[in-house]
């Protein structure tokens, strides 16, 4: 198990019953890289990654 795993565990504990939308998760990256600057690469890369999800190319 990834280190990573716990907080993906407890997100789907807390807010797994939840419906959000693209904008309001665009909205949360944002903010979370403004407290958090150092993380900008990385919500960047994930951004990416979750934008580019059904992309044939990649």
């Amino acid at each position: 198990m990834y280190f990573t795993d716990r907080g993906i565990e407890e997100l789907v504990e807390r807010r797994g019953q939840e419906e959000v939308n693209i904008v309001w998760l665009a909205e949360r990256l944002r903010e979370f890289v403004d407290l958090n600057p150092e993380f900008e690469t990385p919500v960047e890369r994930l951004a990416t990654w979750l934008a580019r999800l059904d992309d044939e190319d990649d």
